[in-house]
């Protein structure tokens, strides 16, 4: 029955994305909003939800593993964006090149890349060293400056998110295209929600069906927060990501996966920082290096090579290997 569930929670994450990429394109041409500003916004933000909610109701609930859990899960997530999402992407990107009219090469909003991945990279390093040995009066101050730097973030990507979508490039799954008639605002929301739901619910069942059988494996909190639920959490940004650069929208792909980076080093850590004790021990540390790896070989292979590389793919897969034995041993 757990493998069932497991199944069927998979299967709504993919109806889920299916229907949430083609509402998200709309919502943003609606909203006048560039493909940059559609994929690390309003995308990324939607689908980081699942991820969010776990150290919330882990510090909510309390217990003596509370912050350890926590803890893991904020650090997990970027870890899990940084290295084994990148990597899916790029063997997407391979596997549909003769199907992509730029095969393997980006047709993205460089700016907003360049952007979310030095944002990413800086607030990922102050958490860092946060945790190493920051006092709790400092981590304290820090905690509201992590939501104002998302709040100025946004602010930037609003501004400079790149060109409108064109509406010829969208395809409708509500009304019909033959017609050249384009869905309503009402049928957009509606399918946006839907989407959203079955993506959040399929993912809080995936969840529960993962973490019940690593419980009967008896893995430990710090195997869940750290590499098994942000796995699972981050299917999310991974599924709606594939399913963009299977089409040759890069910058929605991508802008997905690195505007969820910029949420999940800002708004969760100021969580962290700000409610628990943020003591991150060697496995939390060794998450967040490697995480801070995987971006600076994403800066390298998708920003100034301009294409997915098989050796930053090979890169992006051996750092999550990497920690996966090191928390296993």
């Amino acid at each position: 029955m757990l493998v069932v569930l497991l199944v069927v929670g998979g299967a709504a994450i993919l109806g889920g994305a299916y229907l949430f990429t083609n509402a998200v394109e709309w919502a943003g041409h609606r909203l006048g909003l560039g493909e940059g500003a559609v994929g690390t916004i309003l995308a990324a933000v939607s689908t980081a939800l699942p991820e969010s909610i776990v150290p919330v109701v882990a510090v909510l609930r309390g217990g003596p593993d509370s912050d350890e859990v926590a803890i893991g899960a904020i650090v997990g997530a970027p870890f899990m964006l940084a290295t084994i999402a990148m990597a899916l992407v790029g063997i997407t990107a391979l596997a549909y090149s003769r199907r992509r009219q730029q095969g393997r090469t980006l047709e993205v909003h460089r700016p907003t890349l360049r952007r979310d991945l030095v944002f990413f990279l800086l607030l990922l390093t102050a958490a860092l060293l946060l945790g190493i040995g920051g006092p709790a009066a400092i981590r304290y101050a820090c905690a509201p400056l992590f939501v104002v730097a998302y709040g100025a973030y946004v602010v930037l990507t609003l501004r400079h998110g790149g060109e409108q979508q064109r509406e010829d490039d969208l395809e409708s799954l509500l009304a019909d295209p033959s017609k050249h008639d384009p869905p309503a605002t009402w049928m957009v929301a509606g399918q946006f929600g839907a989407g959203l739901a079955l993506i959040i619910g399929g993912a809080h069942l995936f969840v529960e069906q993962l973490l019940a059988i690593a419980e009967r494996l008896d893995a430990s909190p710090l195997v869940l927060a750290l590499l098994l639920a942000p796995l699972a959490t981050e299917l999310p940004e991974k599924v709606n990501s594939l399913f963009w650069i299977r089409e040759g929208k890069d910058s929605l792909a991508l802008g997905n996966i690195t505007g969820a980076m910029v949420f999940q080093a800002t708004l969760p850590v100021a969580i962290g920082v700000g409610l628990t004790d943020w003591k991150l021990d060697s496995f939390a540390i060794l998450a967040a290096l490697l995480a801070l790896a995987g971006a600076l070989l994403a800066l390298w292979s998708l920003h100034l090579r301009r294409r997915f590389t098989v050796p930053a793919i090979i890169g992006w897969l051996a750092l999550f290997v990497a920690f996966a034995v090191t928390v296993a041993v």
